[in-house]
């Protein structure tokens, strides 16, 4: 965000941006508070109201629990953002002048249905007129990322603990991938911390994970393979010739919409490399050749060739139990035929069994739950654009409220009709 434009109510919507000339004439004329029918119980007589102090609340009405990212951001706003313009075009820093209270990016809040008991994730006192303009920005960032937080969680709980890869990054602008990221690497943490799990977190740019210190992952796109004439086996080996061993060899095997083939094939030529720089005591080289896993990405109107036909079409499309069940299968006992000595096949054995399957394309939490119920052997998931849903049930809009004034020297409390001033322990002194 450029902050010259923040501060100049560049982003703020314009009920907020209007309200900065009005406490500023207000502020120069003098104008008090004598004349209002107010709604608080004293006499409020001379104060100057374009300098009035208050209290804000920020909080998510989202039904249920919220797994809360965007606080460190939403406190930069404040940090940056906080003050005024004077009319030389001067910009007045009174930061220090605020009193702000937040919870951690990783917290939970919960809202069952009443709106004046909410749990505040940041509060605020100071003179409005010198944060009026960040309302739009800060409640931006917290509704996108506690949302895809929220999402993301709903989804590793649906794995059980097996890695779920973060693809969302073609479904939107680009300029949103460092704080998405952040927010799924936040989740990542959270569930670790709540279940015990050690799931590794993975996204695919590196604009994702560059707030957290990493670099995105990958191997193939189905343009490569089409690049190598629709020959999966020969892209992956091309791909482990000339590749750092260390980014992990996951072969993309629905180009031909026949995933059994290709995981075969591929995994033999990938073997016969390996078993061949392992003969030579080249352990280097074989480390290429080591076959991590096979992608299964098959389109969602699409009949995968191993899957014989049933009753309910929509059973048999896309990337469903049998497709990885008979990839598996076909896996684990590829290595029988294999052309080796009885030392060299256990070694096949083991390598075929090692490769992990990884399934994209459509998944959802709902799906998911619904693979593992089955007992579908799926090591990883790649979910992409159900992680950025908002609908009536995953979207974690935030509000903000002034819940409380300072008038001579007194908090007053002083809210919209049907929201309170609330509290949440987990409230610290910024």
């Amino acid at each position: 965000i450029n902050m010259t434009h923040m501060r100049q109510g560049f982003y703020a919507q314009k009920y907020s941006a209007n309200t900065t000339p009005m406490f500023d004439g207000v502020t120069q004329s003098g104008a008090n508070t004598g004349t209002f029918h107010h709604n608080i119980g004293l006499n409020p007589e001379g104060i100057n109201i374009g300098d009035i102090e208050v209290e804000m609340q920020i909080f998510t009405r989202h039904n249920g629990r919220t797994l809360v990212v965007g606080v460190d951001q939403a406190l930069e706003m404040f940090r940056l953002g906080t003050g005024f313009t004077k009319e030389s075009g001067t910009w007045i820093d009174t930061y220090h002048e605020l009193e702000i209270e937040a919870i951690q990016d990783g917290d939970i809040v919960e809202y069952h249905g009443d709106p004046k008991k909410v749990q505040p994730v940041i509060r605020v006192r100071g003179r409005y007129r010198d944060f009026a303009l960040l309302e739009t920005t800060i409640l931006g960032i917290l509704s996108r990322s506690s949302r895809i937080a929220t999402n993301v969680y709903e989804v590793l709980q649906a794995a059980r603990g097996k890695p779920v890869l973060f693809f969302p990054a073609r479904f939107d602008l680009a300029e949103t991938q460092a704080a998405d990221g952040y927010a799924y690497y936040t989740a990542v943490q959270r569930f670790n911390r709540d279940s015990g799990h050690t799931v590794q977190p993975a996204v695919s740019t590196d604009a994702q994970a560059s707030w957290w210190g990493s670099i995105g992952g990958g191997t193939l796109a189905h343009a490569a393979i089409a690049c190598f004439l629709g020959d999966t086996a020969a892209t992956v080996i091309a791909f482990a010739q000339h590749v750092p061993a260390h980014i992990p060899r996951i072969a993309l095997v629905d180009f031909n919409n026949d995933c059994v083939t290709a995981s075969v094939r591929t995994a033999a030529q990938m073997f016969h490399a390996y078993l061949a720089a392992m003969r030579e005591g080249d352990l280097k080289e074989a480390e290429k050749y080591k076959l991590a896993g096979v992608r299964l990405d098959t389109s969602g109107s699409m009949r995968d060739a191993s899957v014989t036909p049933l009753g309910e079409k929509s059973l048999d499309l896309g990337v469903n139990p049998r497709l990885v069940f008979n990839v598996r299968e076909a896996l684990d006992n590829a290595w029988q035929d294999w052309p080796f000595s009885a030392t060299e096949k256990v070694m096949a054995q083991n390598y075929c069994r090692d490769i992990k399957i990884v399934v994209t394309g459509g998944f959802t939490a709902e799906k998911i739950r619904k693979f593992e119920k089955l007992g579908v052997p799926a090591d990883i998931y790649g979910v992409g654009s159900s992680l950025l849903r908002n609908d009536k049930d995953s979207n974690c809009d935030y509000t903000a409220d002034i819940v409380r004034l300072k008038i001579n020297g007194q908090w007053i409390d002083l809210a919209k009709t049907g929201r309170a001033a609330s509290d949440n322990p987990d409230l610290r002194p910024i």
